[in-house]
């Protein structure tokens, strides 16, 4: 079995507390002595991670409350490009996990499998490995992917406070409405503005939201089986 401090945290996202407690059981049996601390939420994750303490792993479902398709994974991928974040989930098309994978997720663990092959799983990770489902069969890149994961690129230069413009505008606010949110004043507004455009090598707003809501792959999502 891999050694890991005591010290060592995991992270578990998801907002069904029998699954919650599943993955803790797993993680349990893996490493009996880690820390575990548990997120209902992306945004009660964000807000964990930045704590004094930080996580060596994020466990992580791709069907969240507050977050469509990969947005979840990308907020985490881009605030913490360091943290292994390992999807588990109900949705097991070779296409999902294949676009998860290219977004720089460290695995792919299905909620179907048993409580040894999770921790299993975790385990691997944990050794380095990146975990896929013993019937996947990886998928040849076709060109949306590859713009996508391009795009993955360009957002992980953002700032947090940029991600969240970025958000903002995807909600249709106005400047004048980002600046009482942040509580900041406009011209700041429109700095952040700029420098999105400029990372993301856009040239308007509306660009900006549209290749960005590419990233959701909700076709994917559509007609699924997920938890």
């Amino acid at each position: 079995m891999t050694t890991v401090s005591d010290r060592a945290r995991f992270l578990i996202i998801d907002d069904h507390p029998l699954f919650r407690e599943a993955l803790h059981s797993a993680v349990q049996m893996a490493y009996p002595d880690v820390d575990t601390v548990e997120a209902r939420s992306i945004a009660e994750a964000i807000e964990l991670l930045a704590g004094a303490k930080p996580f060596d792993l994020a466990l992580l479902d791709l069907s969240m409350p507050d977050v469509h398709g990969f947005e979840g994974l990308l907020q985490l991928r881009t605030r913490y490009p360091r943290l292994p974040v390992v999807i588990v989930s109900g949705y097991e098309e070779p296409k999902i996990i294949s676009e998860a994978l290219s977004y720089g997720a460290a695995g792919f663990i299905p909620k179907s499998a048993r409580k040894s092959d999770l921790a299993a799983a975790i385990r691997s990770v944990m050794d380095g490995a990146v975990y896929v489902p013993e019937n996947y069969e990886g998928q040849k890149p076709d060109p949306d992917s590859t713009d996508r994961a391009d795009m993955v690129q360009r957002l992980a230069k953002l700032t947090p406070q940029q991600l969240r413009v970025l958000q903002m505008l995807r909600q249709g606010m106005l400047n004048k409405q980002i600046a009482y949110e942040l509580q900041v004043g406009e011209t700041t507004v429109k700095a952040h503005v700029s420098e999105i455009l400029r990372k993301l090598n856009v040239y308007s707003r509306t660009q900006a939201v549209i290749e960005v809501s590419k990233l959701d792959n909700a076709e994917l999502f559509r007609d699924q089986a997920g938890f």
